[in-house]
């Protein structure tokens, strides 16, 4: 690849990552994260977004024929992409500065860049002219759907996860509410998968099984990264089980959203 087109590439990494990570930029929850987390927090959140970053490349964002080397490599320059953009942001607000010790400009720039990193993988791959990977005839495989599942739920939900209001919602949130929620979060991924005509949806060609898997696995997408994410923000720590659960639910809803029709525009 020429210096123009590796050039083009990274200026459609760095939109990317902006685009979908602007809102945790701008978020205290997220810089006092990077305050108060662990070295150990940390270094599993970056192994995470990594594999997640692996998957995305393998199953849509590089060609077919694209080695294990290949992935491998867009996945490192896709994280080391969003370390700059995130350090060079916090910097330029001001949120980091070399008077600060080394150990909290890592934890902030490391938190910011994980989401930061997925919307690299993304722009890269999905705001060219043309996509690097095309269509499956046969539609996306299991695998394939959920590891772009996962991927937008994290894109989408991740700029309110930190926030303290999913918090407060929990905790008014009863027993009715909270199925309301789960009903809500279903119907809405049913609507954007087999009742919108959104781009990339399916028919019911499956028949309703295929439907029922398919809500099945957004929603469990939905709900995994919810937990996730509500973990690393410290959201779970002194907490019971119930309000955990209560909390998951409530960002489960904007996270299903990403489950079904993110993965769609990332896909």
């Amino acid at each position: 690849m020429g210096i123009s087109e590796t050039a083009k590439e990274y200026g459609r990494g760095i939109v990317g990552g902006l685009l979908f990570s602007l809102p945790l930029l701008y978020t205290m929850e997220v810089w006092w994260t990077g305050f108060t987390a662990s070295p150990e927090k940390l270094l599993a959140f970056v192994g995470f977004t990594f594999l997640l970053l692996l998957g995305y490349n393998k199953h849509s964002g590089m060609r077919k024929d694209a080695t294990l080397k290949d992935i491998l490599h867009e996945s490192i320059e896709d994280i080391a992409l969003a370390f700059t953009v995130a350090f060079l942001f916090l910097l330029l607000i001001n949120k980091i500065n070399f008077n600060m010790p080394l150990r909290e400009i890592a934890g902030k720039v490391i938190v910011e860049s994980m989401i930061v990193a997925i919307g690299v993988s993304v722009g890269t791959a999905q705001l060219g002219q043309e996509k690097k990977r095309e269509a499956s005839k046969e539609g996306e495989g299991i695998l394939q759907m959920i590891v772009l599942s996962l991927c937008g739920a994290a894109l989408i939900s991740s700029s309110v996860a930190p926030t303290e209001e999913i918090l407060k919602i929990a905790m008014v949130s009863g027993p009715a509410h909270l199925m309301v929620m789960i009903l809500i979060s279903i119907g809405l991924s049913a609507l954007i998968l087999f009742f919108s005509d959104f781009k990339g949806t399916g028919s019911f060609e499956g028949g309703s099984f295929k439907m029922i898997v398919h809500l099945i696995i957004s929603y469990m997408c939905a709900l995994a990264i919810s937990l996730v994410l509500l973990w690393f923000f410290g959201r779970v720590s002194g907490h019971g089980w119930s309000l955990i659960i209560a909390q998951t639910i409530v960002l489960a809803i904007p996270a299903s959203l990403g489950a079904s029709a993110g993965r769609m525009l990332i896909g």
